[in-house]
């Protein structure tokens, strides 16, 4: 249905595998290909499981799309855990969102504003903020960057593309580079506003090392208040400063080089302090450090680990 309706093309089908197939770390997956949206279809599963020969048992199940809930999931383990990354005040994930909290075993927020939007779970709980693999993007030692500022992801509603058009006008010596796959900006950019497209992840360190600030224009889209964006450390690792909206999970830390906002009236001192913030971030390679994706799986093991089974 998402081709015929024009969002995912035959090139993009096309370079799903089909059936299961396991990456380079181990990872098995399995990407169901189905005529209607989950949950609209006949999705299970544990059919999906069956029909691929994957033993449908393991020791936990972590679901994190409550579109890809259905019943079945519930029996693929004695340990079910909702991973909630964002915020679903209404509709149809909302609705799923409360099946997958009355059936599950634990759940595990991305940010403390994702958790607080579930109400009061009465399962064990753990915030868990998204991570950074630091050894992909810590930069070696390497002399002062020149005035360049980037962002890297998805270019959707959540994206506040007025405001990288305001710091445009008003540093037209800055080059401001908006990498990621998107249509056409909705607003007419400057001349010192470069569009690449989308990169592999593979090139995203070296590209990120050419910069000094990495940005973090988030719009006023109430889904943004939840978000707990890997981009943040990310740039820190790759020795970024960064400046970005405030959010109630994103707060300054300028010891750290991380420089926030509330609002147009004072985004573009926030660009300045980012901008003659010492460069490469030092600083905020270190506090990046703290938020390894290691560390991050050593918190999860031991909550899992600790859950009772049914």
């Amino acid at each position: 249905m998402h081709r015929w309706l024009g969002r995912v093309s035959r090139n993009e089908e096309a370079h799903v595998p089909r059936g299961p197939y396991r990456d380079r770390d181990g990872v098995t997956h399995l990407v169901p290909r189905t005529t209607m949206p989950a949950p609209f279809g006949a999705l299970t599963a544990a059919r999906e499981l069956h029909k691929h020969g994957v033993d449908p048992r393991f020791d936990v199940v972590l679901i994190d799309q409550p579109l890809l809930w259905d019943g079945t999931v519930r029996g693929l383990s004695d340990r079910v855990v909702y991973r909630p990354t964002d915020l679903y005040p209404a509709g149809v994930k909302a609705r799923m969102q409360k099946r997958i909290i009355g059936a599950a075993d634990g759940v595990i927020a991305t940010s403390g504003e994702v958790l607080r939007g579930l109400g009061s779970p009465r399962q064990p709980h753990l915030v868990l903020e998204n991570g950074v693999d630091i050894a992909h993007f810590v930069a070696t030692a390497e002399s002062e960057r020149s005035a360049v500022c980037i962002y890297v992801g998805a270019v959707d509603r959540r994206f506040d593309w007025q405001q990288v058009r305001a710091w445009a006008q008003a540093r037209p010596s800055v080059r401001f580079v908006v990498v990621g796959p998107s249509p056409a900006p909705p607003v007419a950019l400057p001349d010192n506003v470069e569009l690449p497209g989308g990169v592999p992840y593979s090139s995203l360190p070296s590209l990120l090392h050419t910069a000094r600030v990495g940005m973090l224009p988030l719009s006023d889209d109430p889904l943004n208040a939840g978000r707990s964006p890997m981009k943040l450390f990310e740039y820190l690792a790759a020795g970024l400063s960064v400046v970005a909206r405030e959010t109630p999970v994103i707060g300054p830390d300028e010891n750290a080089g991380l420089f926030t906002y509330s609002g147009e009236e004072n985004a573009l001192a926030a660009l300045d302090r980012a901008l003659s913030y010492r460069s490469p971030n030092a600083e905020g390679i270190e506090r990046a450090q703290q938020q390894s994706w290691s560390t991050k799986a050593d918190h999860l093991a031991e909550f899992l680990l600790k859950l009772p089974r049914r």
